[in-house]
């Protein structure tokens, strides 16, 4: 594997974190608890996992590997959701470690409470990963040269 692979991988590693917080907030509302921690656990480390890939990435290549050069509709399309998704990715980290401090207090009422923003917004932030990705990169991806 080289640096230039790990925006797939981090793409996936997004994905990963999708389907767990999603998972985790199904069983949370049914009340099967267990399998909430369990998914929530997997969901913070791929996005661990996530985080260590995009400073990686982007120490090795800056900027100039992610120029949108679409044209049309979907440029300010593309533009709104990456806005979006930088400025609720920086949110998300604090509200993550903010809403699980909680927990190994036993403060459920107080974790809950937070988890109703948490979790919303890191699962945008998790999904418009994908999708920017997939813009960048695959769909609209510039011609190799």
């Amino acid at each position: 594997m080289t640096v230039a692979d790990l925006p797939a991988v981090n793409a996936s590693l997004n994905l990963v974190s999708t389907v767990f917080i999603s998972a985790g907030w199904y069983f949370i509302r049914r009340g099967f608890w267990q399998r909430h921690i369990v998914c929530m656990i997997t969901a913070v480390i791929s996005s661990t996992f996530f985080l260590t890939g995009y400073l990686v990435y982007h120490a090795h290549v800056g900027e100039k590997s992610t120029h949108f050069a679409a044209q049309g509709i979907v440029r300010p399309i593309y533009f709104t959701m990456l806005i979006s998704h930088i400025l609720l990715a920086f949110t998300t980290l604090p509200l993550v470690i903010v809403t699980l401090i909680p927990v190994f207090t036993r403060r459920w009422d107080r974790h809950r409470r937070l988890a109703r923003w948490t979790m919303p917004i890191w699962l945008y932030v998790s999904v418009t990963g994908v999708l920017v990705y997939l813009m960048l990169y695959r769909w609209f991806a510039p011609p190799s040269l």
